[in-house]
């Protein structure tokens, strides 16, 4: 009775475990072939994001490089880079073409000698075409298999391809150092040092003549552009330089947020019209729109609260007023001309405009779009911009423009000259150009002559009629200031033996002028006109 049953209670565990094991099978295989079909479909997938970012790239590259002179002296990551990469590559197409050939032709002539039994010709072996054609060594097909002037072809690729990946460098035809003294000193000079500092490197320079030279010209602009150079994008030519129907709008807007500016925005106020019409005058003559537009930078450091002079708190009462005269007309040029200005007249803003650069130690400037081009500045102003970048304040020096009323004579601005002849002038010892020196007037042919706008401050009635004023017995004493007349007394008691005396001193406080004296006090323009027109002395 117990075996029977012992035998069915077996039969249905194996029956069990066979179901169980065939279910578990059957799921397993389910499993496999769905992971098999996902391998595949992710395959495609990163096969196709392969092809669209290989698309986006050439793209982006071709963008890039698309204003680039195509040349080994541009600098990295260039179009020169991609064509010694593509050079390689064909490099390795040309010796597997050799090969071809080769075997090619063995094919060609062995076919012939077996179809003619007139000829034999005796062909190199595989072997010997292989290694021929490794060499470059191109030996012409037959015309029926491939034509001399692919041939040729072939020959002149491959010799460039060589060239190139032996270092050959484009031709570098230097152009006349005229009018670029130092250029020749800095040649030597970056021969010997350009691996001093890896930024050279940086810049595209390589130890050959051609990138020194490219390097002086278009980095640090001491010697010729070469003529056959590309421009950069931010070299071309900008044509926002000349605004469409010239206004003042921004530059009011800007002068207006500082008090120093009063002065002077009130001059550009009264002579806005004729600023205009001048202007438009030039435009005439000249295509103002092709003008380049450069971020110019117009720090006034005889405005600046370090200076001490408060000229312009004492622009309305009596205070000098030529070097604002000089700094407004100047403004107004490079703004209607379209340059891009920036103004500042503390230390806090010259170093909020000049903040990329500052502490830069190395020997080269700052690399990327320039944060100026030119700068026009005081004497003042100079020591507090040396001071404010600290070492990299020589890549700046020949974008200096100073703004010097009575200029700077040679001697003076020679350090080691000056030095040497004793003179102690804090105003001094710059070792820049003299013609970087711009004066109010021609006071020397050293320095140059940079001027000032003439007000005309008479209208067309007034001098319709100006002929009519009498002369009067009177002089006039130039002496805005009452300290100016401290022990001129004397001097001014003689003249009124004479005539009469008339000042135009600011102020009641007039201790130092003699009771005699008719006192104006600050006078506009159009009335100082009169006044002189009236004065015999």
């Amino acid at each position: 009775m117990a075996t029977p049953f012992l035998w069915k209670l077996s039969s249905q565990k194996l029956g069990f475990f066979l179901v169980s094991f065939g279910f578990i099978w059957g799921m397993m295989l389910l499993h496999f072939t769905i992971q098999q079909r996902a391998s595949h479909e992710n395959s495609a997938v990163l096969k196709q994001q392969i092809l669209d970012l290989s698309k986006r790239y050439i793209k982006a590259l071709a963008e890039e490089n698309q204003s680039v002179m195509d040349g080994p002296y541009v600098g990295t990551m260039t179009a020169y880079d991609l064509k010694k990469t593509l050079a390689v590559l064909l490099d390795n197409i040309m010796l597997r073409l050799g090969k071809l050939e080769a075997k090619v032709e063995n094919i060609y002539n062995g076919t012939g000698a077996n179809m003619s039994s007139s000829t034999s010709t005796a062909t190199p072996s595989a072997t010997n075409a292989e290694k021929s054609a490794a060499q470059g060594d191109f030996t012409p097909l037959s015309s029926s298999v491939i034509d001399p002037p692919t041939s040729l072809f072939t020959f002149t690729v491959e010799h460039e391809i060589q060239d190139l990946l032996n270092g050959a460098q484009e031709k570098c035809d230097l152009p006349s150092l005229e009018g670029f003294p130092h250029c020749e000193g800095k040649m030597k000079w970056m021969k010997e040092m350009w691996r001093s500092d890896s930024c050279y490197s940086n810049y595209g320079v390589d130890g050959s003549t051609c990138s020194f030279f490219i390097y002086l010209s278009e980095v640090e602009n001491w010697c010729p552009r070469l003529p056959w150079r590309t421009k950069t994008p931010n070299e071309e030519v900008d044509k926002r330089g000349q605004k469409s129907g010239p206004g003042f709008e921004e530059l009011y807007r800007v002068m207006s947020q500082r008090e120093e500016f009063r002065w002077m925005m009130l001059r550009i106020k009264r002579m806005a019209e004729p600023w205009v019409s001048a202007i438009r005058s030039l435009a005439v003559k000249q295509n103002l729109t092709r003008r380049r537009r450069k971020k110019i930078l117009v720090h006034l450091g005889l405005l600046t609260k370090e200076s001490g002079f408060k000229i312009a708190e004492n622009a309305f009462s009596g205070g000098p007023l030529g070097e604002l005269v000089q700094w407004s007309d100047l403004i107004t040029t490079l703004y209607l001309l379209g340059h891009d200005v920036r103004i500042s007249a503390s230390i806090a803003e010259l170093k909020e405009i000049m903040r990329r650069v500052m502490g830069n130690k190395s020997s080269c400037p700052t690399q990327g779009d320039k944060v100026v081009e030119l700068i026009y500045i005081d004497i003042v102003g100079l020591t507090q911009f040396k001071k404010t970048l600290g070492p990299s304040w020589v890549h700046y020096q020949c974008m200096l423009r100073v703004l010097d009323s009575f200029g700077t004579e040679p001697e003076f601005n020679h350090a080691h000259y000056a030095q040497s002849k004793g003179h102690k002038t804090p105003w001094g010892k710059w070792n820049l150009n003299p013609q970087q020196f711009n004066t109010m007037f021609p006071h020397t042919p050293d320095n140059s002559f940079l001027g000032f706008v003439v007000e005309q401050h008479l209208n067309a009635s007034d001098i319709k009629h100006i002929d009519d004023i009498k002369r009067q017995n009177q002089s006039l004493v130039y002496g805005k200031v009452d300290n100016f007349w401290k022990d001129k007394k004397k001097y001014l008691d003689t003249i009124h033996n004479y005539m009469e005396v008339h000042g135009t001193v600011h102020g009641t406080s007039t201790v130092h002028v003699p009771s005699y004296v008719r006192n104006h006090g600050i006078l506009s323009g159009r009335d100082l006109q009169f006044l002189l027109r009236e004065t015999k002395v």
